[in-house]
């Protein structure tokens, strides 16, 4: 209870919904809680369950990280402190180049973001991570295939768990940002909500009744290995034709590549050049970004039609093209989906992350609090088994 204020300050309805207590069983610990002085400001900002609940001061700190092929993202937070208040690194390299080269650097990161909280490494309460890969909620290892840049051995939750001397939690990243967005976005009340993903590569993130729909080895929403051309190009997961090798990053480049070759101008050599380029209104990049929007939306029509959410949320760098990204897979989702599952009205919505860039590391803070939550409900459990006459 004490960790969902932590999560999120919220009053004492929002903490039922996300909690699924009940709400007398919220307000009863909430009494506890004041009594024991560990939070307050129930009674200064409303009365009885229409007031926020927030934790007392302080000297706590959750931290999130994504690591991303092409950027690694940070954020810190005194878990006092609302979730927009946090300390935010970002590199620009990603885990590109391995997991052995990129450790020192996200350690330098991790501290950097932890010193500007103004606490201090031992101050570190938990710590989630978000990686664009499955990952076994049995184990929480890789599930095969491992694809490139990581390795089997790679344990990034056990390496960075190290150095700040807790129990880091992982989990996929898409997974992590639809965690995110329903937690701190403005449409939070969304029963099912899906959080695509489409930056280097393509994931969604799915979340049914506030729990996270991850599978039995951890490959639900997996869009970007959907099969799209079944005589495709080969995809790095063995498949052919998976949605990822129309639309991830290797994709727009080689077509932009392709287009700008019979006038020999320079080719892109990121996807961040064709994203700039076509917010700068270049016909090639936007026509691009256009068509990769109509794919994804097909994709899309598809999960509409099987899980039927409240709520889709578009992130990853592709969502920086805002509109242009956007627009295509509304014309899709018209086209494909069933009209009842995307009809417009209140009931459904198709929207940009509300989070931007730190989507997938705010998901990672807030299941690195919820790990610990178990972790102290697990040993409170064996305490009690264990003592038992």
């Amino acid at each position: 209870m004490l960790l969902a204020v932590a999560i999120k300050a919220d009053t004492q309805v929002g903490i039922a919904r996300r909690t699924l207590l009940s709400q007398a069983t919220v307000s009863a610990a909430v009494r506890d809680l004041e009594a024991a002085e560990l939070v307050h400001g129930v009674r200064a900002e409303g009365k009885g369950r229409g007031g926020k609940v927030c934790l007392v001061p302080v000297e706590n700190v959750g931290v999130g990280v994504h690591l991303g092929y092409n950027h690694v993202t940070v954020v810190a937070r005194r878990l006092d402190k609302e979730f927009d208040q946090v300390a935010v690194r970002v590199n620009a390299e990603g885990v590109s180049r391995g997991w052995h080269r990129a450790l020192p650097v996200v350690r330098d990161m991790i501290i950097d973001a932890v010193d500007a909280t103004g606490q201090r490494r031992n101050d570190v309460f938990s710590l989630g991570i978000a990686v664009p890969r499955m990952i076994d909620p049995r184990t929480a290892a890789f599930t095969p295939p491992i694809l490139h840049p990581w390795r089997a051995e790679d344990d990034p939750a056990g390496d960075l768990g190290a150095l700040l001397g807790v129990r880091a939690v992982i989990d996929n990243d898409a997974n992590l940002g639809a965690l995110a967005e329903q937690t701190y976005g403005t449409r939070e009340s969304a029963e099912t909500v899906v959080y695509v993903k489409a930056s280097t590569g393509v994931g969604a993130g799915i979340i049914v009744h506030n729990s996270v729909l991850r599978g039995h080895r951890g490959m639900a929403g997996e869009i970007g290995h959907l099969t799209v051309d079944p005589d495709g190009a080969v995809c790095q997961c063995g498949g052919r034709g998976c949605l990822e090798t129309v639309i991830g990053a290797e994709a727009l480049i080689a077509q932009v590549r392709a287009a700008r070759a019979r006038n020999s101008a320079a080719g892109p050599e990121q996807l961040e050049d064709i994203i700039r380029a076509a917010n700068a209104q270049d016909a090639v990049c936007m026509r691009v970004i256009q068509d990769a929007g109509r794919t994804l939306g097909r994709s899309l029509a598809q999960l509409c039609n099987m899980f039927n959410p409240d709520l889709i949320v578009v992130g990853g760098q592709l969502a920086e093209c805002q509109h242009l990204l956007l627009e295509g897979c509304k014309e899709s989702l018209r086209r494909f989906a069933l009209p009842g599952a995307v009809a417009s009205s209140s009931e459904f919505a198709l929207t940009l992350s509300e989070l931007g860039t730190k989507a997938e590391a705010q998901g990672a803070l807030v299941l690195g609090l919820r790990g610990q939550e178990s972790a102290e409900n697990t040993e409170t459990t064996e305490t009690t088994e264990n003592t038992e006459p």
